[in-house]
C-alpha cells in the first residue's frame, strides 16, 4: 500500500537529491531536503482538501490529476510560475527572465519579493473564499460547535462570504499595502477566480445530477446528503464537471504554492534548488492525497476536513497580513499542522465515544482509486 502510493514520490526524491548533489554538492543536497520538508509542512492541509475533492472525481479525472496535475504542480507552479512573475514584473521576455534567475539570483529574489503583495492578495482571497464557504454552511458534523453553529446561522445571509472577504481585502489594502490599487485588483481577481471555478463546477455537476435523476427511483435523491467542500458534492464527477473539479484543484494548489515559493527564498535564492525542493514536496502532497482517499481517512476521521479548512483560513489570514508585515514560515506551517493534529485527535476521541463506529466504517476496509496508480 505504502510503496504503491508513495513509490513515485520516493523515486522522484532519489532523482531530485541526486541532481541537487551533482548541481551544488552537499550544500545543494541539504537545501533541497529542507525545502521539500518545508513544502510538505506548509501544504498538508492542501492534501486533505484535495482528497475530499478527488474522492468525488471519476477514475479518468483522478488519473489526469495524478499525471497532468503533477506536471503542472511540479514544473508549472514551482519553476515556470516564478519566472513568469519576474518576467511580467520586470518586463522581461522568457529568455531574459531565465538568464536573470540563473545569473543574478539576488535581483531575481528582489523582483519576486516586490511582486509578493499582489501574489498574496490573489492567493489569500482564493483561500479565504474557500474557508468562508465552508464555515458559513450548515453541516451535520461540527468540530467546534460553539463556533461553527453561529457561523452557519449567519451564513444564511446571501453572499456573506463575498462581503467578509471583500471587506477584509479592502481593510488590508488600505492599512498595509504600499500599492493599494494593485493589491485590490489582485485580490478581486482571486475572489472572481474562486467564484467562477466554483460556480462552473456546481453548474455542470448539477446538470449531470439532473441527467442521473431521470434514471433514479422516486425518493432516491433523499439518500444523497452531506455538505460540500469545493465546487461540487457529487461522488463521481465526469465530463465538464470533472474538468472544473480538476481546474479547481489546480488553482487551489497554486494558491498554496504562492506562499511556499516566496518562503523558499529565505532558504535559497537559486531557482533550480527551489524548484527541486518544492517539486519533491509537491509529489508527496499528491501521494498523500491519494493515500487519504484510498484509506477513506476523511470518512473515518470526520473532523480532519474541518481542521484542514480552519488551517486554510489561518493561511489566508497569514497571507493577507504578510502584504504589509513578514510572517515567519514556522508560524504559517505551525498553525496549519496544529489545527489538523487537533482535528485528528478530536476525531479519534469521537470515534471511541461512538464505540469505534465512523461514517466511513459501514463501507468496509480500504477505499481505492480503482486502476489509478501513483
Amino acid at each position: 500500500m505504502i510503496l504503491r502510493t508513495f513509490g513515485w514520490s520516493f523515486g522522484v526524491t532519489v532523482v531530485g537529491l541526486l541532481i541537487a548533489f551533482l548541481y551544488d554538492g552537499p550544500t545543494g543536497l541539504a537545501l533541497v531536503a529542507v525545502l521539500a520538508i518545508l513544502e510538505v509542512s506548509l501544504s498538508f492541509d492542501n492534501a486533505v482538501v484535495n482528497a475530499k475533492v478527488l474522492d468525488r472525481m471519476s477514475d479518468f479525472w483522478r488519473k489526469i490529476f495524478l499525471t497532468v496535475g503533477i506536471a503542472i504542480a511540479v514544473f508549472g507552479m514551482r519553476l515556470v510560475f516564478p519566472l513568469l512573475i519576474v518576467g511580467i514584473t520586470a518586463k522581461l521576455n522568457p529568455v531574459e527572465a531565465v538568464d536573470l534567475a540563473l545569473n543574478d539570483s539576488h535581483r531575481y529574489h528582489e523582483l519576486m519579493t516586490g511582486a509578493y503583495p499582489m501574489i498574496a492578495a490573489f492567493g489569500g482571497m482564493f483561500l479565504m473564499m474557500l474557508f468562508l464557504d465552508f464555515v458559513f454552511e450548515e453541516r451535520a458534523d461540527k468540530w467546534l460547535p460553539w463556533l461553527e453553529r453561529p457561523l452557519a446561522r449567519i451564513g444564511k445571509l446571501d453572499q456573506l462570504a463575498v462581503v467578509v472577504a471583500g471587506g477584509s481585502l479592502a481593510f488590508v489594502a488600505w492599512l498595509s499595502a504600499d500599492d493599494p490599487g494593485s493589491v485590490m485588483i489582485a485580490g478581486v481577481l482571486g475572489m472572481v477566480t474562486y467564484i467562477l471555478v466554483n460556480g462552473l463546477g456546481e453548474l455542470f455537476s448539477e446538470a449531470g445530477d439532473d441527467d442521473e435523476d431521470e434514471d433514479e427511483e422516486p425518493g432516491a435523491e433523499a439518500e444523497k446528503g452531506g455538505g460540500r467542500s469545493g465546487p461540487s458534492s457529487l461522488a463521481l464527477a465526469t465530463g465538464k464537471a470533472g474538468f472544473f473539479l480538476f481546474l479547481y484543484l489546480e488553482v487551489l494548489d497554486a494558491s498554496f504554492s504562492f506562499d511556499g515559493v516566496i518562503g523558499a527564498f529565505a532558504i535559497s535564492t537559486d531557482p533550480i534548488v527551489i524548484a527541486l525542493g518544492l517539486g519533491i514536496g509537491a509529489m508527496y502532497i499528491r501521494s498523500l492525497t491519494v493515500f487519504l482517499v484510498r484509506k477513506g481517512t476523511l470518512h473515518e476521521y470526520v473532523y480532519l476536513e474541518h481542521g484542514a479548512h480552519w488551517a486554510i483560513g489561518a493561511l489566508a489570514v497569514c497571507m493577507l497580513v504578510s502584504i504589509g508585515h513578514h510572517v515567519p514560515e514556522w508560524i504559517t506551517g505551525g498553525l496549519g499542522a496544529g489545527l489538523i493534529i487537533a482535528a485528528f485527535a478530536s476525531s479519534v476521541v469521537r470515534n471511541r465515544s461512538h464505540g469505534g463506529d465512523s461514517p466511513g466504517s459501514a463501507g468496509g476496509g480500504d477505499r481505492s482509486l480503482h486502476s489509478t496508480q501513483v
